[in-house]
C-alpha cells in the first residue's frame, strides 16, 4: 500500500505532530497526533503515543476500538486526575484498513481526515472537537483529546459529542488523508481548494505538497503542519 507522511515545523520552538503505521495480519492502521504545547516532553510523548494508537488499532482491526484503548489507558493513569496535573495531551485521528472490509476513521480533538474519491471529490469524514464546533467560539480550545480523563457520557454532557466519534469511509475511497490543523487551517482560511494539492500521482509528492502550501499560506504564525497521505485499495497479502 502506498503511503506517506511529510511534515514542517512552522514558527514552533518544537516539531510536536506525529504520524505512525503499524501492520498486523494484514490489517493497516495510519495515525496522526497532534501535540497540545511545545516541549521535548509533548514531543516525546506524542511520538510515543502515535506508535502505541497504531499498534493497537491494527491489533484490533478497528479505528474505534484501538484509539479508545489507549484513549482509556492514558485516562487511567492517576496523576490525570489532579486539578494540579500538566501532563503532556495530543489530539489524534486513526483509520484502519482491514482487506475486504470498509475502511474505519476514529478521532479526538480536531486532526482532520479527508477521503479522496476517483472522480477527484473530497470529503471530510470528521467533525472538529473544538469550541467552534460547540457554541461557535475559538476553534483553538479542543473539546476532546487523548490525554482527557472524560468519559464519553460527561464529554456529551458538556460538549454535545462523544469524547471519541468514529465513521466509515466511502467504499468508492481512493486517498485518504488525515491532516493536523497547522496543515488544514491556513489553506482553508485562503479558501484553497485543498484536492489541487492531493491530484499527485505519489502520495509522497502530494504530502510534501500539501504540508509546503500550509507554510506558505500562514498568516501572522505557522504552527506544526503534519500529513499523512494513504492510496486505497487495500491489496490482501499473497
Amino acid at each position: 500500500m502506498a503511503h506517506a507522511s511529510a511534515q514542517l515545523i512552522g514558527d514552533r520552538s518544537h516539531q510536536c505532530d506525529a504520524t505512525a503505521t503499524h501492520t498486523h495480519d494484514g490489517t493497516r492502521a495510519y495515525v496522526l497526533c497532534d501535540g497540545i504545547g511545545s516541549s521535548d516532553e509533548v514531543q516525546a510523548w506524542t511520538r510515543t503515543a502515535a506508535r502505541r494508537i497504531a499498534r493497537a488499532a491494527a491489533r484490533s482491526g478497528d479505528a474505534e476500538a484501538g484509539l479508545r484503548a489507549e484513549y482509556d489507558r492514558y485516562a487511567a493513569e492517576p496523576e490525570r486526575t489532579s486539578p494540579f496535573a500538566d501532563l503532556p495531551n495530543a489530539c489524534a485521528a486513526v483509520a484502519v484498513a482491514v482487506p475486504g472490509k470498509p475502511l474505519t476513521v476514529a478521532w479526538c480533538g480536531d486532526v482532520r481526515t479527508y477521503a479522496l474519491t476517483p472522480g477527484g471529490t473530497l470529503r471530510r469524514l470528521t467533525a472538529d472537537h473544538n469550541m467552534r464546533r460547540v457554541v461557535g467560539g475559538d476553534r483553538n480550545t479542543v473539546t476532546s483529546y487523548l490525554g482527557a480523563v472524560e468519559s464519553d457520557d460527561q464529554c456529551k454532557g458538556r460538549y454535545n459529542h462523544a469524547a471519541i466519534e468514529s465513521v466509515t469511509a466511502p467504499a468508492d475511497t481512493s486517498r485518504l488523508l488525515l491532516a493536523s490543523d497547522g496543515a488544514y487551517e491556513p489553506l482553508e482560511d485562503s479558501c484553497r481548494d485543498l484536492t489541487r494539492y492531493l491530484g499527485w500521482r505519489s502520495p509522497r509528492r502530494a504530502a510534501d505538497t500539501f504540508v509546503a502550501a500550509a507554510i506558505d499560506h500562514a498568516s501572522s504564525h505557522a504552527d506544526n503542519a503534519t500529513v499523512l497521505v494513504a492510496d486505497f485499495p487495500l491489496t490482501p497479502p499473497e
